[in-house]
C-alpha cells in the first residue's frame, strides 16, 4: 500500500516538473516568441488565407465573443447531424445505428462544451466515423477555445488601458498547432505501443480465461484518448472510459494519463506568470490551488485505502482497500488520485466507477466540481478561478474601506454584480435542476420515457440523491463523469442536462471575459502604498477563504443530503 500512495506522490511531482516549462513555451507562443515549432507558420497561414482571416485583426471584448460563439454554434449543428444519421456514413464496420435527435443534441452539447457526459455507451454508441469528425474534432475545437478566451483574459490583465484583447482566431489554431496537437502525438505514440488500439477494423472475437467467446470493439483509439486527456475532455472510447483494459492498458498508461489530466491545466497557471511577467501572481494562485488538491487527494487516498466499513462488518478483510468498482492492476491509491485530478480539471474520465466510491470520497469529487476552479478545464479553469479573484477583491475593498481595485483598475458595481451572477447561477442551475429530478422522481414514477423515473436509481435512499446531484454538478462543471448508477439515457435527462451544459459552459466563459473587457478599458491608476496587492500570499488566503465560504454557503444543505448523510449512515 506504501508503494501506492509513493506512486500518487511521484506522478504529481513529475507533472510538476513538465508543466512548468511547458507553461513557460506556451507564454512564448502567444507572445509571438521564436519556439521549436515555427515550422508550423505555413499551415497557420494556409488556414488563415483559405478562411479569409486576418490574425493580426484585433478585437474587442465584444467582437472576440461573437466571433467563439459563432463557429460554436456552427459546430453544434454540425455535430447533430452526423450523430444522428452515422449509420449512413462510412466507417461502421460494427453496424451501430444513429442517435436519437434527444441522445444527438445532449452528445453533441456535451462535446462541444469541453464535457464528456456520455449518454451512450462508447463503442456500441458511435461509428468510427463520429468517434473521429465529431468527437475528436471537438476535444481539439472546444479545449482550443478555453485556451483562446485565457489569452484575452492575459491581454486584459497585461495593458494598462486598452480595448484590444488580441484575435480569437490567431490564439484558436495556435493552441492546436503549437499545444494540444504535439503534445497528443507523444501521448498516443506512447499509448499505442503499450497495448492501445489504432486499427480500423471492426469487432475481434477472443477466448477468455473460462473458455467463452466475446466480441471485442477496437477502433482507431489511441489519438482520440491523448487528446481526450490533454484537452481535459474526458470522453471514453469504451463505454467504461479509462477503466477499460484497451484504453488505460497498464499502470504506465495509467501515470501517463494522469500526468496528461493535470498537465496543461496546470502549466497555464505557470504560463500567467510568464506571459504578464508576474510571476508570484502566479505562484499565488498555484499555491492556493494545489492546497485544496493536494487536501482532497489526501481525503480520497486514505478513505479508499482504508477500505468500505459495511465490508467490514461482514468480516472480510480489505488489505488492498476498497477495491469495488476499481481495476486490481491500478489499485485504490491511483484510482482515488484520479477522481480528484478529473474533477479537478473538469476532465470526467475515469480509471475506475465514481459511483462506487466511499461516501466521503464521493463527496469531495462532487464538491471539487462545484468549486470547478482547482487548475479547471483548460483555458477555462482559470476563468472561473478569476470570479473568485473579483468577489475576493470586492469584499477586500470593503474591509479596507477603499474602492476595491485589480492589475491598476477599480472594480466597480457592474463587474462585482457579474461575478455574483455567475456565482449563484451555478448554485441554481445545479440544486434547482436536481430539485425538478427529485420531485419527478417522487411524484410521477411512471412516466412513459426510455427510462421511467421510478426505474431512474441503481440506488435508494441517500446515494440516489447523489446519483442526481452529481449528475447536474459534473454537466454545470462541463466534467462528464457520472454515478452511473443513475439511467440517465431518456429525453428528460437529455435536455435537462444539455441546457446546463450550455449555460455552464459559455456563460462563466462570457462573464470573465465581459469584466476584464470592462476593466481594460478604464484609466489605469498607478499602485500606492494603499494598492491592495493581489499577488501577496495574503490575498491567496483570502481567495482561499472565498472560494471555500462560497461554495460552504451554496452547496451544504445539498452535500448534507447526499454524500454526507451516506457517510454518517455508515460510520
Amino acid at each position: 500500500m506504501n508503494s501506492e500512495i509513493l506512486g500518487t506522490i511521484l506522478i504529481f511531482l513529475i507533472t510538476l516538473l513538465l508543466a512548468y516549462p511547458l507553461g513557460k513555451y506556451i507564454a512564448k507562443v502567444f507572445n509571438g516568441e521564436r519556439t521549436f515549432t515555427n515550422f508550423m507558420n505555413p499551415v497557420e497561414r494556409f488556414f488563415f488565407r483559405v478562411c479569409g482571416i486576418n490574425p493580426k485583426e484585433s478585437m474587442n471584448w465584444k467582437q472576440f465573443l461573437k466571433a467563439m460563439l459563432t463557429i460554436n454554434m456552427l459546430w453544434l449543428i454540425y455535430a447533430m447531424l452526423l450523430l444522428v444519421f452515422q449509420d449512413k456514413l462510412p466507417m461502421n464496420p460494427d453496424s451501430n445505428p444513429g442517435q436519437t435527435p434527444d441522445l444527438a443534441f445532449n452528445t453533441a452539447i456535451s462535446f462541444l462544451v469541453n464535457c464528456n457526459l456520455q449518454h451512450y455507451s462508447g463503442e456500441s454508441g458511435l461509428t468510427y466515423f463520429t468517434q473521429l469528425f465529431v468527437i475528436t474534432f471537438l476535444q481539439f475545437t472546444s479545449a482550443a477555445t478555453g485556451i483562446a478566451m485565457l489569452v484575452a483574459l492575459f491581454n486584459g490583465i497585461k495593458e494598462k488601458t486598452t480595448q484590444n484583447l488580441g484575435n480569437f482566431w490567431n490564439y484558436f489554431v495556435k493552441s492546436i498547432t503549437r499545444i494540444l496537437l504535439p503534445l497528443s502525438i507523444v501521448v498516443a505514440v506512447i499509448l499505442a505501443f503499450n497495448g492501445t488500439p489504432t486499427s480500423y477494423d471492426g469487432k475481434d472475437s477472443i477466448v477468455t480465461l473460462q473458455g467463452d467467446s466475446v466480441q471485442v470493439s477496437r477502433g482507431p483509439a489511441a489519438g482520440m484518448i491523448a487528446i481526450k486527456q490533454l484537452g481535459t475532455n474526458g470522453g471514453g472510447w469504451f463505454g467504461v472510459n479509462s477503466a477499460h483494459p484497451l484504453e488505460n492498458p497498464n499502470y504506465i498508461t495509467n501515470a501517463v494519463e494522469t500526468i496528461s489530466i493535470l498537465l496543461v491545466p496546470i502549466a497555464l497557471v505557470f504560463a500567467l506568470g510568464f506571459y504578464l511577467n508576474k510571476r508570484k501572481l502566479a505562484n499565488v494562485i498555484f499555491g492556493v490551488m494545489t492546497s485544496l488538491f493536494v487536501i482532497f487527494c489526501a481525503i480520497n487516498i486514505y478513505y479508499e485505502t482504508k477500505g468500505n466499513p459495511a465490508i467490514d462488518n461482514l468480516g472480510i478483510a480489505q488489505t488492498t482497500g476498497s477495491m469495488e468498482g476499481k481495476e486490481v492492476r491500478l489499485g485504490a491509491a491511483a484510482t482515488a488520485l484520479w477522481s480528484v485530478a478529473t474533477t479537478s480539471t473538469s476532465n470526467g474520465s475515469v480509471n475506475g466507477m465514481h459511483d462506487s466510491l466511499t461516501p466521503m470520497s464521493g463527496g469531495v469529487v462532487i464538491l471539487d466540481m462545484m468549486i470547478n476552479a482547482l487548475y479547471g478545464g483548460v483555458g477555462v479553469g482559470l476563468l472561473n478561478y478569476f470570479i473568485f479573484i473579483i468577489i475576493a477583491v470586492f469584499i477586500s475593498g470593503l474591509m479596507v474601506g477603499r474602492t476595491p481595485e485589480f492589475m491598476g483598475h477599480k472594480v466597480e458595481a457592474r463587474e462585482v454584480k457579474i461575478a455574483a451572477l455567475i456565482t449563484l447561477l451555478s448554485a441554481f442551475l445545479i440544486k434547482g435542476f436536481t430539485a425538478l429530478a427529485a420531485y419527478m422522481v417522487a411524484h410521477h414514477p411512471e412516466m412513459g420515457w426510455a427510462v421511467k423515473p421510478g426505474a431512474w436509481l441503481n440506488n435508494p435512499s441517500y446515494h440516489g440523491f447523489s446519483e442526481m446531484l452529481y449528475e447536474y454538478t459534473s454537466a454545470n462543471a462541463n466534467n462528464g463523469s457520472g454515478f452511473e448508477g443513475l439511467g440517465d439515457n431518456n429525453v428528460f435527462w437529455n435536455v435537462t442536462t444539455g441546457i446546463v451544459l450550455l449555460l455552464g459552459r459559455f456563460l462563466p466563459i462570457i462573464a470573465p471575459i465581459a469584466i476584464i473587457g470592462l476593466l481594460a478599458n478604464k484609466k489605469f491608476i498607478p499602485e500606492s502604498p494603499g494598492t491592495l496587492r493581489t499577488d501577496s500570499y495574503t490575498f491567496g488566503a483570502m481567495t482561499l477563504a472565498v472560494i471555500i465560504i462560497v461554495t460552504a454557503l451554496s452547496y451544504l444543505p445539498a452535500l448534507a443530503l447526499g454524500p454526507l448523510a451516506e457517510y454518517f449512515s455508515l460510520y
